[in-house]
């Protein structure tokens, strides 16, 4: 009776333990640059990146737990097949933009993502990448930490929220949001601790397992 009694208690922590170890997912846009024919995610911002004529700049609208695993465009990066008809020009540069707003599971709840779309960007020559960006795809919204929000006005609300458990409907592989892991741990406060269930699973087989290891010797 003890003995079966601390195997069901200890499977009950199992599913504590379990439980705790669901990652927490964001929904945000990504920022992604070119490596040759592949994608990189962007170590720094978009108002930071100021890239070269002939460059291409992704972005992803997606749900991931950080850059490990964040989604890319869905769509090779190819600077002649988005700016081949954008001649070059003396006192400006082209930059190649992917805007991809991922697929129905990725939006947000009542909301339908637009259809992925390319844009050929001449800028200035000390133009960043946001300045890029907002110069073919208006509204951009930002949040009062310069998050980047929306892009052409989708997703009509949200900045970079958390979803809890495994809310990421495709594993892959902006940063326009949590970018690393330290951020995101940041973002979660004591998410390295246990948490209060497995506690209090844990004390349930302390006190629960005494109180059987006490009836078991009564009845020597």
């Amino acid at each position: 009776m003890a003995l079966a009694l601390l195997t069901a208690l200890a499977a009950a922590v199992s599913l504590c333990v379990a439980g705790t170890a669901e990652a927490a997912g964001y929904r945000y846009w990504s920022f992604w640059e070119s490596d040759g024919p592949r994608w990189t995610y962007a170590t720094q911002g978009p108002s930071l990146v100021r890239p070269d004529d002939g460059s291409v700049q992704g972005f992803r609208f997606a749900v991931s737990e950080d850059s490990g695993d964040a989604a890319q465009p869905r769509r090779t990066p190819d600077f002649a097949a988005v700016c081949g008809n954008t001649p070059a020009k003396d006192g400006s540069k082209r930059v190649a933009l992917v805007i991809d707003p991922g697929t129905a599971a990725d939006a947000p709840a009542g909301e339908q993502p637009p259809a992925l779309r390319t844009a050929c960007a001449r800028v200035a020559p000390d133009a960043s990448t946001a300045e890029a960006l907002a110069s073919v795809a208006k509204p951009l919204r930002y949040d009062s930490a310069a998050l980047l929000c929306a892009i052409s006005g989708y997703p009509r609300t949200g900045c970079g929220e958390q979803l809890a458990g495994d809310a990421s409907p495709e594993p892959a592989g902006t940063a326009s949001a949590p970018s690393s892991s330290s951020e995101k741990t940041a973002a979660d406060g004591d998410a390295g601790g246990p948490s209060v269930g497995l506690l209090a699973g844990i004390g349930a087989v302390v006190v629960l397992g005494g109180a059987a290891v006490f009836q078991a010797r009564r009845r020597r």
